[in-house]
């Protein structure tokens, strides 16, 4: 049987990033389909992980403009959307799925993406190069999951 990976998700108005945690992992299989469903498998130390999503809204298919990139630790995705909106939530379902966290690292509010949309390169380093002011920024987050009540 397969094991979840766990999931971190960012998104602009016109592409998703999802970041799926399988250190060292081979045979890497995904799929994204116009309607919005994105597959992926992976063996990592002999295990094999597997995840199937219904996404918010539609997409581009595969192909076309899905990109990804295969790192040590991580499988980085970027799926281009079919329109260009920002998306209430990664999933067609409200349900909350304990493996699937927003990635503050790439996130970008819809406001602020006019100022950040200079570089086009999909995977800018990632984490070796935040350390500038990326704490200034946490100030002004709301704590989502208080608002949720929990």
């Amino acid at each position: 049987c397969s094991r979840q990976p766990e999931v971190l998700w960012a998104q602009r108005s016109e592409k998703v990033y999802l970041t799926i945690s399988v250190p060292d992992a081979e045979d890497v299989v995904i799929k994204t389909e116009p309607q919005g469903i994105f597959s992926f498998s992976a063996v990592a130390h002999g295990e094999s992980f597997s995840l199937n999503l219904e996404l918010f809204d539609s997409v581009l298919p595969e192909g076309s403009k899905t990109k990804t990139k295969v790192g040590s630790r991580n499988i980085i995705c970027s799926i281009q959307k079919d329109k260009k909106c920002w998306w209430k939530r990664l999933l067609k379902s409200e349900a909350k799925h304990p493996y699937i966290k927003v990635d503050w690292n790439k996130w970008c509010d819809e406001d602020e993406e006019s100022e950040n949309s200079g570089s086009d390169d999909d995977f800018d380093g990632g984490e070796e190069n935040d350390e500038s002011d990326a704490d200034d920024g946490m100030l002004y987050l709301p704590d989502l999951e208080k608002l949720r009540g929990k």
